[in-house]
Protein backbone atom coordinates (compact mmCIF):
# COMPACT_ATOMS: atom_id res chain seq x y z
CA UNK A 1 0.00 0.00 0.00
CA UNK A 2 1.31 3.62 -0.92
CA UNK A 3 2.54 5.43 2.63
CA UNK A 4 0.06 8.64 2.58
CA UNK A 5 -3.19 9.82 1.13
CA UNK A 6 -2.80 11.05 -2.64
CA UNK A 7 -5.01 11.49 -6.05
CA UNK A 8 -4.47 9.41 -8.50
CA UNK A 9 -1.91 11.04 -11.06
CA UNK A 10 -3.77 11.97 -14.38
CA UNK A 11 -1.00 11.60 -16.62
CA UNK A 12 1.81 9.25 -14.71
CA UNK A 13 2.09 5.91 -14.37
CA UNK A 14 3.18 3.86 -11.39
CA UNK A 15 6.43 1.90 -11.70
CA UNK A 16 5.16 -1.16 -11.70
CA UNK A 17 2.80 -0.49 -14.14
CA UNK A 18 4.71 1.60 -16.62
CA UNK A 19 5.30 0.21 -20.57
CA UNK A 20 8.56 -0.75 -21.70
CA UNK A 21 8.46 2.09 -23.61
CA UNK A 22 7.94 4.66 -21.19
CA UNK A 23 9.93 7.43 -21.24
CA UNK A 24 13.55 6.62 -19.71
CA UNK A 25 17.68 7.61 -20.25
CA UNK A 26 20.58 5.56 -21.07
CA UNK A 27 23.57 7.24 -19.21
CA UNK A 28 27.19 6.70 -19.31
CA UNK A 29 27.49 4.27 -22.44
CA UNK A 30 30.74 4.63 -23.70
CA UNK A 31 34.31 3.89 -22.46
CA UNK A 32 34.84 1.57 -19.65
CA UNK A 33 31.49 2.61 -18.08
CA UNK A 34 28.56 0.91 -16.37
CA UNK A 35 25.38 1.82 -18.64
CA UNK A 36 22.82 3.11 -16.01
CA UNK A 37 19.15 3.41 -17.37
CA UNK A 38 16.79 6.16 -15.56
CA UNK A 39 12.82 5.63 -15.86
CA UNK A 40 10.96 3.38 -17.35
CA UNK A 41 10.58 0.08 -15.73
CA UNK A 42 14.58 0.43 -14.78
CA UNK A 43 15.67 -0.35 -11.13
CA UNK A 44 15.41 3.37 -9.27
CA UNK A 45 19.46 3.58 -9.28
CA UNK A 46 21.35 5.42 -5.79
CA UNK A 47 23.73 8.68 -6.68
CA UNK A 48 25.57 10.85 -4.91
CA UNK A 49 27.76 13.72 -5.07
CA UNK A 50 31.68 14.30 -4.36
CA UNK A 51 32.55 16.95 -1.89
CA UNK A 52 36.13 17.19 -3.33
CA UNK A 53 37.56 20.03 -5.47
CA UNK A 54 36.93 18.43 -8.81
CA UNK A 55 40.28 20.02 -10.09
CA UNK A 56 42.03 18.05 -7.66
CA UNK A 57 41.68 14.83 -10.20
CA UNK A 58 43.39 12.48 -7.58
CA UNK A 59 41.09 13.32 -4.71
CA UNK A 60 38.36 12.86 -6.54
CA UNK A 61 39.37 9.97 -8.24
CA UNK A 62 39.84 8.30 -4.87
CA UNK A 63 36.40 9.57 -3.90
CA UNK A 64 34.33 8.30 -6.09
CA UNK A 65 36.41 4.88 -6.43
CA UNK A 66 35.05 4.86 -2.81
CA UNK A 67 31.84 5.73 -3.67
CA UNK A 68 31.83 2.64 -6.40
CA UNK A 69 32.95 0.45 -3.86
CA UNK A 70 29.76 1.30 -1.45
CA UNK A 71 27.86 1.24 -4.36
CA UNK A 72 27.21 4.27 -6.22
CA UNK A 73 25.71 4.27 -9.33
CA UNK A 74 26.01 7.49 -10.76
CA UNK A 75 28.26 10.05 -9.40
CA UNK A 76 27.71 13.90 -9.74
CA UNK A 77 30.61 16.53 -9.71
CA UNK A 78 30.59 20.16 -8.96
CA UNK A 79 32.03 22.48 -12.06
CA UNK A 80 32.62 25.95 -10.74
CA UNK A 81 35.43 26.67 -13.37
CA UNK A 82 37.15 25.42 -16.85
CA UNK A 83 40.21 24.01 -14.64
CA UNK A 84 36.87 21.87 -13.22
CA UNK A 85 35.23 20.97 -16.64
CA UNK A 86 38.31 20.04 -17.80
CA UNK A 87 39.58 17.88 -15.35
CA UNK A 88 36.52 15.70 -15.72
CA UNK A 89 38.25 13.51 -18.90
CA UNK A 90 40.67 12.65 -16.78
CA UNK A 91 38.30 11.49 -13.90
CA UNK A 92 36.21 9.58 -16.56
CA UNK A 93 39.43 7.38 -17.12
CA UNK A 94 39.88 6.12 -14.01
CA UNK A 95 35.72 5.41 -13.01
CA UNK A 96 33.17 2.86 -13.95
CA UNK A 97 30.03 4.43 -13.16
CA UNK A 98 28.61 7.66 -15.57
CA UNK A 99 29.80 11.02 -14.01
CA UNK A 100 27.14 14.13 -14.36
CA UNK A 101 28.54 17.79 -14.50
CA UNK A 102 26.97 20.35 -12.23
CA UNK A 103 26.80 23.77 -13.80
CA UNK A 104 25.60 27.01 -12.26
CA UNK A 105 25.53 29.97 -14.05
CA UNK A 106 27.77 29.75 -16.94
CA UNK A 107 27.09 27.91 -20.13
CA UNK A 108 30.18 27.38 -21.34
CA UNK A 109 30.84 25.54 -18.38
CA UNK A 110 28.34 23.03 -19.70
CA UNK A 111 29.90 22.97 -22.98
CA UNK A 112 33.37 22.43 -21.96
CA UNK A 113 32.21 19.73 -19.40
CA UNK A 114 30.14 17.56 -22.18
CA UNK A 115 33.17 17.89 -24.84
CA UNK A 116 35.23 16.59 -21.87
CA UNK A 117 33.56 13.34 -21.38
CA UNK A 118 30.55 13.89 -19.14
CA UNK A 119 27.62 11.34 -19.43
CA UNK A 120 25.07 14.00 -18.38
CA UNK A 121 23.96 17.85 -16.99
CA UNK A 122 22.65 19.29 -14.39
CA UNK A 123 21.72 22.86 -14.88
CA UNK A 124 18.36 25.30 -15.08
CA UNK A 125 18.24 26.17 -18.33
CA UNK A 126 16.78 29.59 -17.28
CA UNK A 127 19.91 30.64 -15.45
CA UNK A 128 23.00 30.23 -17.43
CA UNK A 129 21.64 33.23 -19.86
CA UNK A 130 19.47 33.97 -23.23
CA UNK A 131 17.96 31.62 -26.11
CA UNK A 132 21.27 31.79 -27.66
CA UNK A 133 23.29 30.39 -24.88
CA UNK A 134 21.00 27.76 -24.10
CA UNK A 135 20.38 26.79 -27.85
CA UNK A 136 24.41 26.43 -27.78
CA UNK A 137 24.36 24.00 -24.48
CA UNK A 138 21.00 21.64 -25.84
CA UNK A 139 23.22 21.37 -29.20
CA UNK A 140 26.28 20.51 -27.44
CA UNK A 141 24.29 17.94 -25.65
CA UNK A 142 22.67 16.91 -28.68
CA UNK A 143 26.00 16.34 -30.53
CA UNK A 144 27.62 14.14 -27.26
CA UNK A 145 24.07 12.48 -26.46
CA UNK A 146 23.94 13.50 -22.97
CA UNK A 147 21.24 14.22 -21.00
CA UNK A 148 19.60 17.31 -19.13
CA UNK A 149 19.00 17.47 -15.72
CA UNK A 150 16.53 19.94 -14.49
CA UNK A 151 17.45 21.08 -11.23
CA UNK A 152 14.81 22.75 -9.52
CA UNK A 153 15.57 24.38 -6.25
CA UNK A 154 13.54 25.94 -3.28
CA UNK A 155 16.39 28.27 -2.60
CA UNK A 156 17.25 29.88 -6.20
CA UNK A 157 13.47 29.84 -7.76
CA UNK A 158 12.75 32.63 -10.40
CA UNK A 159 12.03 36.25 -8.94
CA UNK A 160 8.78 36.17 -11.08
CA UNK A 161 7.62 33.43 -9.77
CA UNK A 162 7.81 34.25 -6.08
CA UNK A 163 6.39 37.29 -5.94
CA UNK A 164 3.79 35.48 -7.80
CA UNK A 165 3.50 32.69 -5.40
CA UNK A 166 4.57 34.55 -2.72
CA UNK A 167 7.46 32.37 -1.93
CA UNK A 168 9.11 29.08 -2.87
CA UNK A 169 5.64 27.33 -2.83
CA UNK A 170 5.43 23.71 -4.62
CA UNK A 171 3.73 25.19 -7.09
CA UNK A 172 6.17 27.81 -7.76
CA UNK A 173 9.28 24.68 -8.00
CA UNK A 174 7.05 22.69 -10.60
CA UNK A 175 6.06 25.92 -12.44
CA UNK A 176 9.86 26.30 -12.50
CA UNK A 177 10.37 22.56 -13.56
CA UNK A 178 7.73 22.81 -16.30
CA UNK A 179 9.22 26.32 -17.87
CA UNK A 180 12.80 24.80 -17.91
CA UNK A 181 11.34 21.19 -19.36
CA UNK A 182 9.89 23.53 -22.01
CA UNK A 183 12.48 25.76 -23.38
CA UNK A 184 14.19 22.43 -23.97
CA UNK A 185 11.54 21.13 -25.65
CA UNK A 186 10.86 23.75 -27.68
CA UNK A 187 14.19 23.11 -29.02
CA UNK A 188 13.92 19.81 -30.29
CA UNK A 189 15.51 18.11 -27.24
CA UNK A 190 13.85 15.32 -24.89
CA UNK A 191 16.56 13.46 -22.75
CA UNK A 192 15.70 15.77 -20.07
CA UNK A 193 15.01 14.32 -16.37
CA UNK A 194 13.51 16.78 -13.32
CA UNK A 195 14.28 17.13 -9.58
CA UNK A 196 12.60 19.38 -7.38
CA UNK A 197 14.67 19.75 -3.84
CA UNK A 198 13.54 22.02 -0.97
CA UNK A 199 14.74 21.18 2.84
CA UNK A 200 12.04 20.20 4.25
CA UNK A 201 9.80 16.94 3.79
CA UNK A 202 6.38 18.62 3.53
CA UNK A 203 7.26 20.47 0.80
CA UNK A 204 9.36 18.15 -0.85
CA UNK A 205 6.26 15.50 -1.19
CA UNK A 206 3.69 17.96 -2.34
CA UNK A 207 6.03 19.28 -5.30
CA UNK A 208 6.78 15.85 -6.35
CA UNK A 209 3.24 14.71 -6.46
CA UNK A 210 2.43 17.86 -8.27
CA UNK A 211 5.13 17.04 -10.70
CA UNK A 212 3.57 13.61 -11.16
CA UNK A 213 0.19 15.09 -12.28
CA UNK A 214 2.38 17.42 -14.69
CA UNK A 215 4.92 14.80 -16.54
CA UNK A 216 6.61 11.35 -17.19
CA UNK A 217 9.91 12.74 -17.67
CA UNK A 218 11.88 10.97 -15.05
CA UNK A 219 12.44 12.00 -11.83
CA UNK A 220 15.54 12.63 -9.45
CA UNK A 221 14.47 12.71 -6.33
CA UNK A 222 15.68 14.06 -2.80
CA UNK A 223 15.52 16.06 0.30
CA UNK A 224 18.43 18.87 -0.06
CA UNK A 225 20.03 20.21 2.68
CA UNK A 226 19.08 17.58 5.00
CA UNK A 227 21.43 17.84 7.77
CA UNK A 228 23.71 16.13 9.59
CA UNK A 229 23.43 12.31 9.90
CA UNK A 230 20.35 11.54 12.50
CA UNK A 231 18.34 14.31 10.96
CA UNK A 232 19.39 13.79 7.20
CA UNK A 233 18.48 10.36 7.41
CA UNK A 234 14.99 10.62 8.96
CA UNK A 235 14.23 13.30 6.29
CA UNK A 236 15.86 11.63 3.53
CA UNK A 237 14.00 7.81 4.62
CA UNK A 238 10.59 9.94 4.94
CA UNK A 239 10.86 12.01 1.48
CA UNK A 240 12.49 9.47 -0.27
CA UNK A 241 10.75 6.82 0.69
CA UNK A 242 7.22 8.14 0.68
CA UNK A 243 8.09 9.05 -2.70
CA UNK A 244 8.97 5.81 -3.74
CA UNK A 245 6.44 4.08 -2.09
CA UNK A 246 3.72 5.98 -4.23
CA UNK A 247 5.60 4.70 -7.83
CA UNK A 248 7.41 8.66 -8.09
CA UNK A 249 11.00 8.32 -8.59
CA UNK A 250 13.57 6.85 -11.14
CA UNK A 251 17.04 7.84 -9.02
CA UNK A 252 17.54 9.59 -5.57
CA UNK A 253 20.52 11.06 -3.80
CA UNK A 254 20.49 10.97 -0.56
CA UNK A 255 21.88 14.72 0.97
CA UNK A 256 23.81 14.38 4.08
CA UNK A 257 26.24 16.88 5.60
CA UNK A 258 28.83 13.74 5.95
CA UNK A 259 31.58 11.69 4.02
CA UNK A 260 29.37 10.59 0.97
CA UNK A 261 29.86 7.23 1.04
CA UNK A 262 26.98 7.47 3.86
CA UNK A 263 24.47 8.95 1.25
CA UNK A 264 25.47 5.85 -0.29
CA UNK A 265 24.91 3.89 2.20
CA UNK A 266 21.19 5.36 3.66
CA UNK A 267 20.29 5.09 -0.51
CA UNK A 268 20.51 1.81 -0.61
CA UNK A 269 18.82 0.96 2.95
CA UNK A 270 16.32 3.10 1.85
CA UNK A 271 15.81 0.64 -1.15
CA UNK A 272 16.21 -2.45 0.84
CA UNK A 273 13.88 -1.52 3.52
CA UNK A 274 10.95 -1.18 0.88
CA UNK A 275 11.92 -3.93 -1.16
CA UNK A 276 12.28 -2.56 -4.02
CA UNK A 277 16.10 -3.71 -4.54
CA UNK A 278 18.48 -5.25 -2.25
CA UNK A 279 22.37 -4.76 -2.63
CA UNK A 280 24.70 -6.23 0.90
CA UNK A 281 23.65 -7.68 4.07
CA UNK A 282 20.36 -6.98 6.07
CA UNK A 283 21.46 -6.92 9.50
CA UNK A 284 19.03 -7.10 11.72
CA UNK A 285 19.44 -6.71 15.97
CA UNK A 286 16.95 -6.57 19.14
CA UNK A 287 16.88 -3.54 20.89
CA UNK A 288 18.29 -5.31 24.06
CA UNK A 289 16.73 -5.88 27.28
CA UNK A 290 17.16 -6.86 30.94
CA UNK A 291 18.18 -10.28 29.51
CA UNK A 292 21.10 -9.34 27.46
CA UNK A 293 24.36 -10.44 29.03
CA UNK A 294 26.75 -9.34 26.21
CA UNK A 295 27.90 -6.22 24.76
CA UNK A 296 25.69 -6.35 22.08
CA UNK A 297 25.90 -2.33 20.58
CA UNK A 298 29.59 -3.50 20.24
CA UNK A 299 29.15 -6.77 18.06
CA UNK A 300 26.65 -5.55 15.81
CA UNK A 301 29.37 -2.31 14.95
CA UNK A 302 31.76 -4.79 14.46
CA UNK A 303 30.13 -7.04 12.76
CA UNK A 304 28.46 -3.97 9.98
CA UNK A 305 32.51 -2.25 10.24
CA UNK A 306 33.16 -5.86 8.61
CA UNK A 307 30.41 -6.54 5.84
CA UNK A 308 28.96 -3.20 4.71
CA UNK A 309 30.80 -3.67 1.26
CA UNK A 310 29.43 -7.04 0.69
CA UNK A 311 26.98 -7.47 -2.22
CA UNK A 312 24.84 -9.99 -1.70
CA UNK A 313 21.73 -9.49 0.00
CA UNK A 314 22.17 -11.75 2.74
CA UNK A 315 19.82 -11.27 5.87
CA UNK A 316 21.85 -11.33 9.00
CA UNK A 317 20.59 -11.38 12.72
CA UNK A 318 22.63 -10.69 15.82
CA UNK A 319 20.26 -11.05 19.28
CA UNK A 320 21.41 -10.52 22.93
CA UNK A 321 19.15 -13.77 24.15
CA UNK A 322 19.97 -17.12 23.19
CA UNK A 323 16.57 -18.41 24.57
CA UNK A 324 14.22 -15.92 22.11
CA UNK A 325 17.30 -15.27 19.54
CA UNK A 326 16.75 -17.94 16.93
CA UNK A 327 12.65 -18.09 16.79
CA UNK A 328 12.42 -14.48 16.86
CA UNK A 329 15.47 -14.27 13.68
CA UNK A 330 13.86 -17.68 12.00
CA UNK A 331 14.22 -15.90 8.55
CA UNK A 332 17.77 -15.00 9.05
CA UNK A 333 20.22 -16.75 6.56
CA UNK A 334 22.54 -16.44 9.40
CA UNK A 335 22.51 -15.25 12.93
CA UNK A 336 24.31 -15.32 16.47
CA UNK A 337 22.44 -14.86 20.06
CA UNK A 338 24.79 -14.21 23.10
CA UNK A 339 24.97 -15.39 26.29
CA UNK A 340 27.33 -15.04 29.08
CA UNK A 341 30.64 -16.97 28.24
CA UNK A 342 28.39 -18.62 25.39
CA UNK A 343 26.66 -17.96 22.35
CA UNK A 344 25.03 -19.92 19.75
CA UNK A 345 25.19 -19.55 15.54
CA UNK A 346 22.22 -20.30 14.23
CA UNK A 347 20.65 -20.58 10.17
CA UNK A 348 17.21 -20.29 9.43
CA UNK A 349 16.59 -20.03 12.97
CA UNK A 350 18.12 -23.66 13.53
CA UNK A 351 20.93 -23.84 15.98
CA UNK A 352 24.00 -25.81 14.22
CA UNK A 353 26.62 -25.20 17.24
CA UNK A 354 27.63 -23.53 20.42
CA UNK A 355 30.48 -21.00 20.37
CA UNK A 356 32.65 -19.18 22.86
CA UNK A 357 31.50 -15.57 23.65
CA UNK A 358 35.10 -14.41 22.59
CA UNK A 359 34.61 -16.15 19.48
CA UNK A 360 30.93 -15.19 18.01
CA UNK A 361 32.13 -12.38 15.87
CA UNK A 362 34.64 -14.12 13.97
CA UNK A 363 32.31 -17.12 13.58
CA UNK A 364 29.63 -15.10 12.11
CA UNK A 365 31.61 -13.23 9.41
CA UNK A 366 32.98 -16.69 8.59
CA UNK A 367 29.81 -17.86 7.98
CA UNK A 368 28.98 -14.75 6.00
CA UNK A 369 32.08 -15.06 3.85
CA UNK A 370 31.22 -18.37 3.11
CA UNK A 371 27.66 -17.11 1.98
CA UNK A 372 29.25 -13.95 -0.26
CA UNK A 373 31.48 -16.45 -1.81
CA UNK A 374 28.58 -18.83 -2.48
CA UNK A 375 29.24 -21.71 -0.11
CA UNK A 376 26.30 -23.06 2.25
CA UNK A 377 28.46 -24.86 4.33
CA UNK A 378 25.83 -27.05 5.36
CA UNK A 379 26.10 -28.14 9.38
CA UNK A 380 24.25 -30.98 11.04
CA UNK A 381 21.84 -28.87 13.40
CA UNK A 382 22.30 -28.91 16.94
CA UNK A 383 19.41 -31.03 18.46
Amino acid sequence: MPIGRRRSPARRTRRSDRPQGYRCLGIGQIHNQQAVTVGGQAPVSVQSMTNTPTQDVQATLAQIQRLEAAGCEIVRVAVPDMDAAAAIASIKAGIRIPLIADIHFDHRLAIKAAEAGADGLRLNPGNIGGPDKIQAVVQCARDHGVPIRIGVNAGSLEKDLLERYGGATPAAMVESAMRHAALLQELDFHKIKISLKASDVSRTLMAYRLLAEQTDLPFHIGVTEAGALYPGIVKSALGIGMLLAEGIGDTLRVSLTRDPVEEVRVGWEILKALGMRGRGPDIIGCPTCGRTEINLFDVVEKVEARVHQFKKPIKIAIMGCVVNGPGEAREADVGIAGGKGLGILFKKGKVVRKVPETDLVEALIQEIERLEAGDSHQETPVP
